[in-house]
């Protein structure tokens, strides 16, 4: 079943927060991506030099395990392409695909165009080790998947590893390093990555934080700030970054329930890119049942999450510098032998 009612809903705001509005609005499009025979997750966009979007998916077989466990032991980041942000997309081929051992299932891509050049960054493991989690960085001049690693990276491309050093935040990080989001901000590259740490000594709850890498060049190398950049006490997973207005702004998953449930999203904003404060984040967006109703869901297979609906791995399209659609993965599909899709959202200022 295809979704076609477009409900527009803005940016809720949870009971349980008194906090601002979000400044974005969202309106609910419908799917983006979804394939016979395949879970799809994170679709992360970039716009061609011919006008049209591409996306760049992780996928799995839904036949190889009955779990969800295929994205850390058999994805591959695939590349379909569309005439409008709003679809339909259809597949190209594999961009970049499942080597095993020690280049294993290449993972929740996302990919910018900077400075002329289209950057894509993943994550990889290690023979199906989580302990072993890294960041590769590819680059490229157009979208042919010609890609070769950025020329400060390891030679196979691994850009980031969790730090060495014991003084940096994600030194006791227990999964590696995941989840990259890079931008340019102030005449410097930011890569945001993600970390599960224990962030205090004697601590014995894990945190879900994120912390930022920093570069005077798009390839590297890149070097860990010291700091975390978000609060351990609001757990976060699958930031997305964006620089708007001279400031730093990042989308995530709302982990921890902080304002509200976990199947939702928030927003975060910082203005120098190194500390995103509590009091500056506000709810963003809702699970999937939120905008397309429940009922639509009933027959719904749930094979990540609860049926309605968790909206993970957001990633922002910018067009003309301005934030104007965001994609999103969901663990619940109404079309039949199909897995886990994505879908595609309007996103514009609040009051535009």
């Amino acid at each position: 079943m295809k979704f076609k009612i477009l409900l527009f809903f803005g940016c809720a705001l949870s009971m349980l927060s008194m906090a601002e509005p979000c400044e974005f609005e969202f309106e609910y499009v419908g799917k983006a991506v979804e394939t016979e025979g395949m879970h799809v997750w994170g679709s992360s966009p970039v716009i061609g030099p011919e006008g049209k979007v591409h996306l760049y998916v992780a996928r799995w077989p839904t036949a190889t395990r009955k779990d969800f466990n295929g994205w850390y032991r058999e994805c591959e980041i695939a590349h379909y392409v569309g005439d409008k942000p709003e679809g339909p997309f259809e597949f190209v081929r594999v961009a970049v695909p499942d080597q095993d051992g020690k280049f294993n299932s290449p993972h929740n891509p996302s990919i910018k165009k900077i400075d002329g050049k289209y950057v894509l960054c993943f994550i990889v493991n290690e023979n199906n080790d989580l302990k072993t989690q890294r960041i590769v960085m590819y680059v490229a001049d157009d979208l042919n998947d010609d890609w070769k690693p950025a020329a400060g990276a390891e030679a196979d491309g691994t850009m980031a590893r969790k730090s060495t050093e014991p003084t940096d935040w994600n030194y006791t990080a227990r999964l590696g390093v995941s989840n990259p989001s890079l931008i340019k901000h102030d005449g410097q590259y930011l890569l945001y990555v993600k970390s599960v740490v224990f962030p205090w000594p004697n601590s014995k709850k894990r945190k879900y934080m994120y912390g930022v890498m920093v570069s005077d060049s798009l390839e590297g190398p890149y070097k860990h700030h010291p700091k975390y950049v978000t609060p351990g006490t609001m757990p976060l997973e699958d930031a997305n970054a964006f620089s708007l207005d001279g400031s730093v702004y990042m989308l995530s998953r709302d982990f921890g329930a902080s304002k509200g449930s976990s199947g939702g999203g928030l927003l975060w904003k910082s203005k120098d890119g190194f500390h995103f404060d509590k009091k500056d984040v506000t709810r963003a967006y809702e699970d999937l049942a939120h905008y397309v109703g429940e009922e639509s869901l009933h027959n719904a297979t749930a094979y990540r999450g609860k049926r309605d609906g968790h909206m993970e791995r957001a990633q922002v399209l910018a067009i003309d510098g301005e934030p104007a659609y965001l994609y999103m993965a969901t663990g619940v599909n109404t079309t039949p032998d199909h897995g886990s899709c994505s879908h595609v959202f309007r996103m514009k200022t609040r009051g535009e």
